[in-house]
């Protein structure tokens, strides 16, 4: 019975199109890049928060936190482009 309901797998209408399989992909990203953006800003502050004014360091958690923060912005941005594209594809 196995052999004949692999056979009956579906029809090619039924496959995901390649606007939804694209909002899936970036919304596994999305919340990747969510997880290693809030681990980055509790790094940096608590680099900020040992740095006990060494200006090197203070420094290099600003950098950290306003590159965690672009990150974030760029991924959003890039959500915003397929969800956009995805409409258009449908």
């Amino acid at each position: 019975m196995d052999i004949i309901n692999i056979a009956h797998a579906g029809i090619i209408s039924d496959a995901p199109t390649l606007a939804s399989v694209g909002i899936k992909v970036l919304n596994f990203l999305l919340s990747v890049f969510g997880i290693v953006a809030i681990i980055m800003l509790v790094t940096s502050g608590i680099i900020y928060f040992f740095s006990a004014n060494n200006e090197k360091m203070m420094e290099r958690a600003k950098r950290s936190l306003t590159y965690s923060v672009v990150g974030v912005i760029s991924v959003m941005g890039a959500m915003v482009i397929v969800w956009t594209l995805s409409r258009f594809l449908k």
